[in-house]
């Protein structure tokens, strides 16, 4: 996203400026555009740090084992208008400060990987970082969400290195097997068709594909285990 367009979000979003004294509005605005343009910045930040680190680890485990345990790694990264959107809803300040100190998921990582011992692997990888700080996990895979989702979340706190101090920045990080993907990504679409009329009927369908698929995941695992010899 351009300079620009984050500085129309903000303006868009914020009609009480209209309210307040005339003369103040342009140094508010200038202020507020670059409060949110260095906000972006910092999360966009922290998600190349995390990215970098799991693609080096991808590349360690090819050159150990000879084979890479990540399928795939996407990110994303609120935009302004979302950010204003939540703290609105959430009735806080509209401010870049109060988005940094109540919101954990402005920016967002989802790593697919081969098998569900991966996500494992992965996930202690980067709770034993040092310079990573845990603030947050959740096992859906273990103990799936009543739908049938299943998926491990993790939020950790990063450091970026700037040119004139260090910040830390919260990173929300999903990691799933390509099965697990299959089902959330066509369940989500399903959902939130504009159409949709989710049926108990079909949410307990949806139920048991999601099982059918958990299966399938641990049985595609056994057999790469036995292939490779592994406990």
């Amino acid at each position: 996203m351009s300079d620009i367009e984050i500085f129309d979000e903000v303006l868009d979003n914020l009609p009480v400026l209209a309210k307040q004294n005339p003369d103040s509005v342009k140094e508010r605005l200038s202020g507020l555009f670059l409060d949110f343009l260095e906000l972006s910045h910092l999360y966009d930040s922290a998600i190349e740090v995390v990215k970098t680190y799991l693609n080096i680890l991808d590349s360690e485990f090819n050159v150990k084992f000879q084979r890479n345990p990540i399928h795939n790694i996407e990110s994303r990264l609120k935009s302004p208008q979302s950010i204003i959107g939540k703290l609105q809803k959430k009735d806080l300040p509209l401010t870049a400060g109060a988005a940094r100190k109540n919101l954990l998921d402005i920016a967002g990582i989802r790593v697919t990987c081969y098998y569900i011992s991966d996500i494992y692997a992965i996930v202690e990888m980067l709770c034993h970082r040092d310079d990573f700080t845990l603030i947050k996990q959740k096992d859906y895979i273990k103990n799936p969400k009543p739908s049938g989702y299943r998926s491990y979340h993790l939020i950790v706190n990063v450091p970026v290195y700037l040119s004139a101090k260090k910040s830390y920045a919260p990173v929300e990080i999903q990691i799933r097997t390509i099965a697990m993907d299959f089902w959330a990504s066509l369940e989500h679409q399903l959902k939130y068709k504009p159409s949709a009329a989710i049926t108990p009927e079909i949410s307990e369908e949806l139920k048991e594909c999601a099982e059918r698929i958990a299966e399938t995941d641990l049985q595609m695992q056994r057999i790469f285990m036995e292939i490779n010899n592994l406990d």
